[in-house]
C-alpha cells in the first residue's frame, strides 16, 4: 500500500456562539458547528476525526437523527446562517432550500421506509417540515413565530417561542395542526426536548426566566381516578383531541414540576439518552441543564417521593467569562458536556466507583474567531497562534503512557487582550512579540510554571528546556490587572499571602478597588481545562515597543533571533516604513522606507542576510544586511535596500498577500490576489549583480503559477525533497491548501480564507520519534515526514503531516 502524501494531524476549533450547535451521537462522536463547518469530535481519542464543509454561512444548529433501536446514527442535520438545511449521510449531503433567514434550530425522527421527518425553524418566523427520502428533500411548511423545535418518536411537534409559550402541533390525517399552547414561562423559551417514559411523554423546557419546567402528556383514556385521587389536590390539565381515520383520542398535558436552581438564563436542557433493556427501550429520568450562570445541573427524581431534585452541579466559579449556551450527555450517562459563550467545550466525567463525584476532563479547544497568524517555536515542539478573538494560544502534542500516538492540545493562553490580535513572531525558544489592532508591540516571555508543565505534558526533559537563555530570571507566572491590558509578572515572593496589616484598609488607587485575575501555580500532567487556561497560563509582558502610527499588521524575526521587523496599516508612504528592532535591547534600530501602502507580510532569509517585504501597492522590496566588516564601529545589524519592483516593473497586478524563502536562500516566492504565485531568484546568482549605479534585477525564475483563486498565504518547506526539488504550500481565499512540487500535488481545505502557513522547522512529527531523549534524533521512518500548520478565517488551526518522499 502506497504511503499517504498528506494527512490531517490535528484540527483546533471551537463551537459557534449559538445555543443548539452541538449534538452527541450514540456512535460516540460529538458533532458541533464551527464557523461554516461541522466538526466531528471523538472525546475518547480527543481529536477531530472529520470536518464537514457544505455551508457558506455560520452553522447555527446541529442534530444527530436518533434511531428508535438506540443504534448508531447514520444521519446528521445542520442549519446555518446561509438559510440552508443540510442532511449529511456518510459525508454525502443534500441541501434543503426554503428558508429565507438563518436557520436556528432543527430536529428529526425516523419514519418507516428509511425516511426522515425533519423540522426546522429560522429567523424568518417559520417552521418547515421536510421529508427526506435518501435522495432529495421535499419541504412543506407553516408559519409560526418561534425559537425552538423538538420531535419525539410520535408525530407531535413542540415549538418554544419568544411569546413565552410552548406551542404543540400534532399530526392529524396527514397534516400537522396546532392543538395546544402551554403557558407558564415568563420569558423567551430557549430549549425544549421530549422523552418517552412508560408510554407517557415528558417535555422539558427552559427559558430566560431561569426556570425549567417538566410537562407530562398522557392519553386521556389512561387517566383513571379512584375515590381517593378525587379527594387529593391535582394539577390542572389541558386537554386536546385528535381525530385519525374517524377515530378520536383525547390527550391531557399537566405540569409535572418546576425546577429552580439556576441564577441566570437557562439555554439548554437534555435528557439522558434511552437504552435498550430486554428488547424494550428504557428511558432514565435524568435531566441535564445548562445556564448563563456558568453551571450545569443534573436533575433526577427521588425514589420515594418522586420529587425532582438537584443531584450534581458542575461549572466555573468566578472569572470574567459568560456562561453556557447548551449541554449534552454521553450515551451511557458517564460524561456531560457544555459549550460556552466563547466557544469553549467543558467536559466532566463521572468518577469510577464514586457516585455523585465528577471531575473535569481533557477536551479540544480553539479560537472563536478568525486565526490571523501562527508560528512554530525554533525547535518545532509547539505552535503559537493569534486571532481576532483577542487571544494568543499555544498548542503542543500531549504524550500519554497508554497511547502510541500523541494528541495536540492547548496548554497555555499566553495573552488575553482587549484588541483583536493580528500578528506574532517567535524570538527565541520561549519568547515572542505580538501585534494587535493598536500601535504598540508587546513582548512576552514564558514563566517558569509554564516551562515545568510543558515538560510534563510534552515529555521533553526539563533540564533541556531550562538550558535555554529565555528561562533566566523567570517569574512564576502572570496575572492581569482588572483595569489594564498588560500581563503583570508574578514572582515567588508574590505568592505568599499578605496579612491584614500589609494589605491595609484603604484604597490607594482606583485599580485597588477591583480584584485582579490572580495567578495560582499549578502542576499539570495533562492539558488544563478552560478556567485554568484563562487564569493560570498567562505569560508576563516584558516590554512594549512604540514607534508605529497606526494598528499593527505584520511581524517577522530572523533565524538568529536578533532582529524583529514590524509594519503597520498605512495609506501613505510615511507610515508604510518597516521598523527594525533589536531583540536584546528592544531598541529601534532603523526604519526602512520604500512602499506607499501597507506592508502585508515580511520574511527574513534563513541565513538572515535578506529581508523581503510585500505590500498592498503590488510591489516587493528586498533589503540586505550590511557586511559587519564595512561598519566596524556599529555592532548592531543594519539593512540597506538591495532591490525592489516598481509600479512599471511589477508582475503582480493586485495586492501581494504573502511571501517566503526557500531553505537554501536562493529563491523567494510571492502570492497575490491576482491568483498568481511567483518564484523569484536566484538571489545568490552572480547574474543578480549588475553595476554599482543600478540595483540588481531579480526576475521570476519559472513560469507563473496560476492557482485559480486569490492566493492569500504561501510557504516553502524548509526540508528539500529528493532531487533538490522544493515543496511549496499555497493557501487560497476559498480555504484550500495546495501543495506544489512545481506541479499540483494535493489539497486540503479550510472553509474560509487561509491567513497563514508555517512549516515546522525540523523534519519529523512533533511528539513522535526519539526527540524526547533530548538528542533530537528521529527514526528513519519518521524523517520522511514534515509538518505544516495553517491558520484560517474559519476559526481553525490545522496541522498536516506530509510525506515529502511520497510527493
Amino acid at each position: 500500500m502506497a504511503a499517504p502524501i498528506i494527512e490531517t494531524c490535528h484540527v483546533a476549533c471551537c463551537a459557534n456562539r449559538t445555543p443548539n450547535v452541538l449534538s452527541w451521537g450514540r456512535g460516540g462522536l460529538i458533532a458541533y458547528g464551527t464557523c461554516n463547518s461541522v466538526a466531528l469530535y471523538d472525546p475518547q481519542e480527543k481529536c477531530v476525526v472529520a470536518v464537514l464543509n457544505g455551508h457558506t454561512g455560520r452553522v447555527n444548529t446541529v442534530q444527530w437523527v436518533h434511531r428508535e433501536d438506540c443504534g448508531e446514527e447514520t444521519h446528521l442535520v445542520s442549519g446555518g446562517s446561509d438559510s440552508l438545511l443540510i442532511v449529511w449521510e456518510f459525508k454525502q449531503y443534500v441541501e434543503c432550500v426554503g428558508h429565507t433567514g438563518p436557520v436556528c434550530a432543527v430536529d428529526a425522527i425516523h419514519l418507516d421506509n428509511n425516511k426522515l421527518l425533519i423540522a426546522s425553524t429560522a429567523s424568518d418566523s417559520t417552521v418547515k417540515l421536510w421529508l427526506y427520502t435518501g435522495s432529495k428533500g421535499k419541504g412543506s411548511f407553516f408559519c409560526l413565530s418561534d425559537r425552538q423545535v423538538s420531535c419525539p418518536a410520535v408525530p407531535i411537534l413542540a415549538c418554544g417561542g419568544d411569546d413565552c409559550r410552548i406551542h404543540l402541533y400534532a399530526q392529524c390525517n396527514g397534516q400537522f395542526r396546532k392543538v395546544l399552547s402551554l403557558q407558564g414561562h415568563e420569558d423567551w423559551i430557549r430549549g425544549v426536548e421530549w422523552a418517552c417514559v412508560d408510554g407517557d411523554l415528558l417535555l422539558a423546557s427552559c427559558a430566560q426566566d431561569c426556570l425549567i419546567r417538566v410537562w407530562r402528556l398522557v392519553a386521556k383514556s389512561r387517566t383513571k381516578r379512584n375515590a381517593q385521587e378525587e379527594r387529593t389536590i391535582r394539577m390542572s390539565e389541558d386537554v386536546f383531541t385528535l381525530t385519525q381515520n374517524d377515530a378520536s383520542s383525547a390527550f391531557a398535558v399537566t405540569l409535572e414540576s418546576v425546577l429552580a436552581g439556576h441564577e441566570n438564563k437557562v439555554y439548554g436542557v437534555h435528557w439522558q439518552p434511552p437504552v435498550i433493556k430486554g428488547g424494550d427501550q428504557h428511558q432514565s429520568l435524568s435531566l441535564l441543564s445548562a445556564s448563563m450562570d456558568k453551571t450545569m445541573i443534573l436533575w433526577a427524581q427521588e425514589e420515594g417521593s418522586g420529587v425532582w431534585v438537584e443531584q450534581v452541579r458542575v461549572g466555573e466559579v468566578g472569572g470574567n467569562t459568560l456562561g453556557f449556551y447548551g449541554c449534552q450527555m454521553s450515551p451511557d450517562g458517564s460524561m456531560i458536556l457544555a459549550h460556552a459563550f466563547h466557544g469553549a467545550l467543558h467536559l466532566w466525567t463521572q468518577s469510577h466507583g464514586k457516585e455523585g463525584e465528577w471531575s473535569p476532563g481533557v477536551v479540544i479547544s480553539g479560537h472563536f474567531n478568525a486565526v490571523q497568524d501562527l508560528s512554530w517555536d525554533p525547535e518545532g515542539e509547539f505552535i503559537l497562534s493569534v486571532g481576532s478573538d483577542q487571544t494568543t494560544r499555544l498548542l503542543t502534542p500531549w504524550k500519554r503512557m497508554d497511547q502510541t500516538q500523541p494528541t495536540w492540545h492547548e496548554i497555555s493562553r499566553p495573552q488575553i487582550h482587549g484588541y483583536d490580535m493580528q500578528c506574532l513572531a517567535m524570538v527565541g525558544r520561549f519568547q515572542y512579540v505580538s501585534g494587535a489592532d493598536e500601535k504598540v508591540l508587546r513582548v512576552f516571555r514564558a514563566p517558569r510554571n509554564f516551562v515545568e508543565n510543558f515538560a510534563n505534558i510534552s515529555g521533553t526533559p526539563l533540564a533541556k528546556l531550562l538550558a535555554s537563555s529565555d528561562t533566566v530570571d523567570q517569574p512564576e507566572g502572570a496575572s492581569t490587572p482588572a483595569l489594564g491590558l498588560s500581563n503583570k509578572a508574578v514572582f515567588q515572593g508574590d505568592l505568599t499571602p499578605k496579612t491584614n496589616e500589609e494589605e491595609g484598609t484603604g484604597f490607594n488607587s482606583v485599580s485597588d478597588q477591583y480584584q485582579e485575575s490572580y495567578f495560582h501555580p499549578l502542576t499539570l500532567n495533562e492539558p488544563p481545562p478552560e478556567d485554568h487556561l484563562l487564569q493560570n497560563t498567562l505569560w508576563p509582558e516584558v516590554q512594549k515597543l512604540y514607534g508605529h502610527g497606526f494598528e499593527m499588521f505584520c511581524l517577522a524575526s530572523d533565524s538568529g533571533r536578533t532582529v524583529v521587523a514590524s509594519a503597520c496599516k498605512a495609506s501613505k508612504a510615511e507610515h508604510a516604513a518597516v521598523l527594525l528592532w533589536s531583540s536584546t535591547s528592544w531598541r529601534q534600530l532603523q526604519a526602512l522606507p520604500c512602499h506607499s501602502l501597507t506592508v502585508t507580510q515580511m520574511a527574513f532569509s534563513p541565513n538572515g542576510l535578506f529581508l523581503l517585504a510585500v505590500s498592498r501597492d503590488r510591489t516587493w522590496s528586498l533589503w540586505k544586511r550590511d557586511d559587519p566588516a564595512t561598519t566596524p564601529t556599529n555592532t548592531e545589524p543594519h539593512f540597506s535596500l538591495y532591490t525592489s519592483t516598481r509600479k512599471d516593473t511589477a508582475v503582480h497586478t493586485r495586492i501581494i498577500w504573502s511571501c517566503d524563502w526557500s531553505a537554501d536562500n536562493k529563491y523567494f516566492v510571492t502570492s497575490s490576489r491576482d491568483k498568481k504565485v511567483i518564484v523569484w531568484g536566484d538571489c545568490s546568482s552572480s547574474e543578480a549583480i549588475v553595476t554599482p549605479d543600478e540595483p540588481p534585477v531579480i526576475r521570476p525564475c519559472s513560469s507563473i503559477i496560476d492557482v485559480g483563486d486569490s492566493a492569500t498565504a504561501v510557504s516553502f518547506c524548509p526540508i528539500l525533497c529528493p532531487g533538490n526539488s522544493y515543496l511549496l504550500a499555497v493557501g487560497l481565499e476559498s480555504g484550500q491548501v495546495l501543495l506544489y512540487k512545481w506541479e499540483l500535488s494535493e489539497d486540503q481545505s479550510h472553509s474560509l480564507t487561509v491567513k497563514r502557513l508555517r512549516w515546522r522547522p525540523r523534519a519529523g512529527r512533533a511528539g513522535q520519534g526519539g526527540e524526547e531523549e533530548g538528542e533530537g534524533s528521529i527514526t528513519a521512518a519518521d524523517s520522511s515526514w514534515v509538518q505544516l500548520a495553517s491558520a484560517g478565517a474559519d476559526h481553525s488551526v490545522k496541522i498536516f503531516n506530509i510525506n515529502r518522499l511520497a510527493v
